[in-house]
């Protein structure tokens, strides 16, 4: 009973600290002065490039083989991954329809409504998608490889950072504060550890929908990328910048996840 507990313990904690390391990218915005619209596109399609990179690498491949482990067949398993992508597209593009986005022109004149409506939307497919990493990682140490969970933590963890720099420098050419940026990237981490505990204390529970959840997150942020952000960064001068700043971040992320996976 001890060890479970203690294994609860450490699937949470190394989930938290995964999830802290948005916190270490979103310190950039303190020592940068200034958000050009060519720096904020550049940026914005470097993350959607991680995203990208993490929806295949981190999160449906890693979920067809869960399902398979679990179904048994390939097929059954890749159909199980699918109703969660579209699960996530679905949902995504409910809130999309429904978030109301004049709650975030509050103080912030000058801004866009629609663009603001993009980051935030952004904003919550990153969170969205930290609480079924969160949730591997728990599941992770519940299985009782602990070296298996810390690997899996620490790679979790280094793609976090670009993902807080993203979430902070988006809300930074809103208009927020540096402060209130860096706070909200923060906060994005911190589904982490929540899936991380329902993970490692659940794990009868979380292992068997792990398929769908990671097929959820995926399909959440390919909607985003796909309907908002790629949009988003060729509306001005810079789509070419755009699309190779896609691209480093793909392979940046896809990096990561080979030498760290």
């Amino acid at each position: 009973m001890d060890t479970d507990i203690s294994i609860v313990w450490l699937g949470t904690l190394a989930s938290l600290l995964a999830g802290l390391a948005s916190g270490l990218g979103a310190l950039a915005v303190f020592f940068l002065r200034t958000v050009t619209d060519r720096l904020q596109d550049s940026m914005l399609a470097g993350a959607a490039g991680v995203m990208l990179a993490a929806s295949f690498f981190s999160l449906l491949l890693p979920g067809l083989e869960y399902g398979e482990s679990l179904i048994g067949t390939t097929w059954a398993a890749a159909l199980f991954v699918i109703f969660g992508v579209l699960s996530g597209a679905g949902a995504l593009f409910y809130i999309h329809q429904k978030l109301p986005h004049e709650h975030f022109n509050l103080g912030l004149e000058g801004s866009n409504p629609a663009h603001i409506r993009r980051i935030w939307l952004f904003i919550i497919a990153i969170t969205l998608h930290n609480f079924p990493e969160g949730m591997a990682v728990g599941v992770g140490f519940a299985g009782g490889d602990v070296r298996n969970g810390y690997v899996l933590a620490t790679g979790i963890g280094i793609q976090n950072i670009p993902e807080g720099l993203a979430v902070a420098f988006s809300l930074l050419a809103i208009n927020y504060s540096r402060v209130k940026a860096f706070g909200i990237a923060l906060l994005t981490g911190l589904a982490e550890p929540v899936g991380g505990l329902f993970g490692a204390t659940l794990v009868w529970l979380a292992e068997p929908i792990m398929p769908w959840t990671l097929g959820f997150a995926a399909g959440a942020m390919l909607f985003i990328i796909s309907n908002e952000i790629i949009p988003e960064t060729h509306r001005n001068s810079y789509k070419t910048l755009a699309t190779f700043s896609l691209l480093a971040g793909f392979v940046v992320m896809m990096f990561l996840d080979a030498t760290l996976g």
